[in-house]
């Protein structure tokens, strides 16, 4: 069972899963029995009214993520949440009332205004949505925790659009009656999260919406790599927005199906999504993996450009059942592009979502979250004027397909370009993935906040890349300069922000500016990790400690996390027949490593040779 799944037996998550679990199923319910009602049972409303009473429901239920989220940030900053969760649960019930009185009356205008009331709801549950993950859950649990919250959520967007379907049978009443039973149900469950710590209760709420949303999108801009994952994750939504809007056509007209075809489609893309969540959460190894998110973006592509060749294929005639659908040559080639396409954006989406969680300064993360609500609200709006336009063009569904498919490479390339940890870290995963299996002991000793100084054996030029590909935390390595100097491992040390440094007779400038790095980092309670023998082995031997590492202890007494590394002697990578890189996979592909952390040695007590002791018995005979 994933770790995910099991998070849904502790309560510090499972209360707070329900709760946005009936939300996500709530807006979907309400929104699609509108729709149905519009389209199918209102009498006094034409086609080309139902036309435009859909794309103004659309409108003024994304709406208040534009208006509110900027204060709805300030709020989930400001209040202790679950005590914010619980109001907003509160608000969703009397706004279901009115819904309900609404289908009673089957007054169309009623219903489509309260959508505008129910967006503002949702704009307001958005960040305090996000930001509690980070306190709720471990720092390992981070990544299975955004898992379920995915899979839930379009778990509930498929539910939610096949109850309605259903209830709306009944009549308006029971429409009305399930709204408010589902939104009982929500805040019922709302009552069993744990109190959490405000992370700026002294911060003054501003209602200046204009200056506030300047103010939140600066705030997402401080931080470079934050920044850009929010725009990535928006951008998903625009691509997301643009296929769900299109399938329903795209089923009837290029696949010939019905729409209990349309409805499968939609559930094996949710199915998909979730599958993708849960399988980024095993691939990570319960680390914050962005270098998943390259090879979700290149799922988008490929899966969204075979959808435009799979067109045309559709048979004349009657359109298909499931069952008859299932049976067409064709249709597999389609379900196999949905389900991949919802793998893919689990494996690009939930990455973005713990990195920003994560990264973001802990005073601020509820209105870095709420940046992202209205960006996201942003391209959406833009995607289906975009998709609009395109088909009013003569575009058809396959080839704007297609357009997506190559706009989303060329995004992804700009993003990876401007922020090359997104590739560095792929590199870092493909080498623990696919050359090597790690086997990890003890990094729990490993703080999850606040600066130490990690010490290890160095028996690889790879020793850093396995380290970081294990290890929860960025490091910041202390690396001999001429490393730099290797073509692939100088772009990720680079981009890792390693620190160069040279012996005293090479270069003594580049050794104190080294030591001033560290110490700054150390400083600004980042984790940074030194190599004590100061060179790669040459026997598979551990060598004497150098004092650089006393050094750096006495200007900044932090703790001392002794690790070791175990079985790269004699790969590829090691000087075990010579020169490094002179054979290729000696071992073989997979063959199994160990990275092994000792119990944390105070900075008045880390002499070298108790450290070089530590180090030694971690390492055990294993070379």
């Amino acid at each position: 069972m994933p770790d995910s799944v099991k998070l849904l037996s502790t309560p510090r998550f499972r209360p707070f899963f329900l709760t946005q679990l009936a939300g996500a199923f709530n807006d979907n319910f309400y929104k699609n029995g509108l729709t149905i009602f519009i389209a199918f049972q209102a009498a006094s409303v034409s086609q080309e009214d139902s036309n435009t009473l859909v794309n103004i429901a659309a409108f003024l239920f994304i709406l208040p993520f534009f208006l509110f989220s900027p204060i709805a940030g300030q709020l989930a900053d400001k209040l202790e949440k679950s005590m914010l969760i619980r109001r907003i649960k509160l608000l969703e019930i009397g706004i279901m009332i009115l819904g309900a009185i609404a289908f009673m009356l089957d007054s169309v205008a009623m219903l489509v205004a309260i959508l505008f009331l129910m967006g503002t709801q949702s704009a307001l549950f958005g960040p305090v949505k996000y930001s509690l993950l980070p306190q709720a859950l471990k720092p390992a649990e981070l990544i299975g925790g955004n898992a379920m919250v995915e899979f839930g959520t379009f778990l509930a967007i498929l539910m939610g659009l096949i109850a309605s379907v259903y209830v709306i049978g009944f009549g308006n009443a029971a429409m009305g009656i399930a709204v408010i039973v589902v939104a009982c149900l929500g805040y019922w469950a709302s009552r069993g999260i744990p109190a959490l710590t405000a992370g700026a209760p002294d911060l003054k709420i501003s209602f200046n919406i204009p200056v506030q949303i300047a103010r939140i999108m600066r705030d997402a801009h401080e931080n470079r790599t934050v920044f850009y994952s929010v725009m990535g994750i928006s951008w998903f939504w625009f691509v997301g927005i643009t296929y769900m809007t299109q399938l329903p056509n795209f089923v009837r007209y290029e696949l010939g199906g019905d729409q209990q075809v349309y409805v499968l489609l939609l559930a094996m893309f949710s199915i998909g999504i979730g599958a993708g969540s849960f399988l980024c959460e095993k691939l990570s190894g319960r680390l914050v993996e962005i270098g998943l998110v390259p090879i979700g973006s290149l799922g988008l592509t490929l899966f969204g450009i075979d959808l435009y060749f799979n067109q045309g294929q559709s048979p004349g005639g009657e359109l298909l059942t499931p069952t008859e659908f299932l049976a067409q040559g064709f249709s597999l080639r389609a379900c196999f592009d949905i389900i991949m396409l919802g793998i893919s954006g689990g494996l690009y989406i939930v990455p973005l979502y713990a990195l920003i969680q994560q990264r973001s300064e802990v005073r601020k993360r509820s209105r870095i979250i709420a940046a992202n609500n209205v960006l996201n609200a942003l391209f959406m709006v833009v995607a289906a004027l975009y998709g609009a336009f395109a088909l009013y063009a003569g575009v058809s569904i396959p080839v704007l397909f297609l357009i997506m498919a190559l706009m989303n490479a060329a995004v992804a390339a700009y993003i990876f370009l401007l922020v090359p940890e997104f590739i560095m870290r792929l590199l870092i995963w493909l080498l623990v993935h696919t050359i090597y299996r790690v086997d990890k002991t003890g990094l729990d000793n490993i703080p999850d906040e606040g600066p130490a100084v990690l010490i290890c054996n160095h028996v690889s030029f790879v020793d850093a890349l396995v380290m970081a590909g294990c290890v929860r935390r960025p490091i910041r390595f202390v690396m001999y300069y001429r490393i730099f100097q290797l073509p692939v491992l100088s772009f990720v040390f680079r981009t890792a922000n390693a620190i160069p440094i040279a012996g005293a007779r090479e270069d003594p400038e580049m050794m104190e500016r080294a030591f001033d790095a560290v110490s700054a980092a150390l400083r600004e309670g980042e984790i940074v990790c030194i190599f004590p023998e100061g060179k790669l082995t040459e026997d598979g031997e551990m060598d004497v400690f150098k004092p650089g590492v006393s050094r750096i202890l006495e200007r900044d007494p932090v703790p001392v996390v002794p690790l070791a590394l175990r079985g790269l002697w004699g790969s590829f990578f090691s000087r075990a027949y010579g020169s490094a890189m002179s054979r290729l996979l000696p071992r073989g592909m997979l063959s199994r490593i160990e990275l092994v952390a000792g119990e944390t040695i105070e900075a008045a007590d880390a002499t070298l040779e108790v450290m070089q002791d530590r180090v030694l018995q971690l390492r055990g005979e294993r070379l």
